[in-house]
């Protein structure tokens, strides 16, 4: 299915040094802010408690965050959590150590109820109070990255194992920059990483390396068709043939992402955010990242052709 045919090939490859370095320039920004800033990472990660209350209608969510800054809390996370009567609150370790509405780590529970819950409507029922501790969120954040690496190995080895070691290397490579800029979207502006986060970040890894392997299927196919192609040529050809495809797909995975990011609440906020920015950015990486890296690296024909033996039958003496 098309939505449009594009008759010359865009030569996407005669500006390919000046993607890179705007890739480059991209990439090392995120880094910057990363290593500088670095992310503010939730209650999952660095500890704290998680309150879960039930009201007997729909809950006042401003109402609560007003009580929680009255307490001292600069940043309070208030959110739906199922139903609009049900509510979750997270306070982290610093807040508590300080002695808001808690000491050494503990809440006080009847503090909580009686001046923050109460605020969001009457008939509050305290349903549930779970404590994370920092060692739980360390545990959770070496497995985020242990899950990270496990589906960037797999990714390599498929990409190997299908096409060629330089297809795979250059796909990491778009991969990776996609997550390091998503990452540094979130230090640079501070906004918290959470665990969906980190699904999102995991999430955008599959889906950029589907819109490679098309391009890569392309490649590989238009080399086999027409020989007389050069390698630039052959890329452009193929990225020129997929846009159509590529505009659907993503078009459409977009509206739902962004339905999902101003309509979903915050509870799907930062998950949405994180794939807004992943699809983006995924997109521009499988075409100008990805497949200059194939011309950079020396891709040839020989590299996805095998030569064709003659059989000796038919020979000629």
């Amino acid at each position: 299915m098309e939505l449009f045919r594009i008759r010359n090939d865009i030569p996407f490859m005669r500006h390919a040094k000046i993607f890179n370095i705007i890739s480059f320039l991209t990439f090392a920004a995120a880094v910057f802010f990363l290593s500088t800033k670095g992310l503010n990472l939730s209650v999952e990660f660095t500890g704290g408690v998680l309150v879960e209350a039930r009201y007997s209608q729909a809950a006042e969510l401003e109402k609560i965050r007003e009580g929680l800054r009255a307490t001292g809390i600069d940043e309070p996370q208030v959110q739906n959590f199922g139903t609009a009567r049900d509510v979750l609150v997270r306070l982290a370790v610093k807040d508590l150590q300080s002695g808001v509405l808690g000491s050494e780590g503990k809440l006080n529970q009847q503090a909580m109820t009686d001046r923050v819950l109460n605020l969001g409507g009457p008939d509050v029922q305290l349903m549930r109070v779970e404590f994370v501790g920092p060692q739980v969120g360390r545990e959770l954040a070496e497995n985020g990255v242990i899950a990270l690496l496990v589906v960037i190995i797999g990714i390599m080895i498929y990409l190997a194992l299908r096409f060629e070691w330089k297809f795979a290397v250059s796909a990491i490579v778009a991969n990776l920059h996609d997550v390091v800029i998503i990452l540094g979207f979130f230090a640079f502006f501070g906004w918290e990483f959470s665990l969906s986060v980190l699904a999102a970040v995991l999430a955008v890894l599959g889906y950029s390396v589907n819109e490679s392997v098309v391009v890569f299927d392309r490649i590989r196919e238009t080399f086999k068709k027409v020989r007389k192609m050069t390698v630039e040529e052959t890329i452009d050809h193929a990225i020129t043939r997929t846009i159509s495809r590529t505009i659907i797909t993503h078009g459409s995975t977009q509206i739902m992402v962004c339905s999902m990011l101003f309509f979903g609440g915050p509870t799907l906020h930062g998950f949405a955010l994180a794939l807004t920015i992943g699809i983006l950015f995924g997109i521009y990486s499988s075409v100008l990242v990805a497949s200059p890296m194939l011309m950079w690296m020396g891709l040839t024909r020989e590299d996805l052709v095998k030569p064709v033996k003659k059989d000796k039958e038919f020979e000629t003496p």
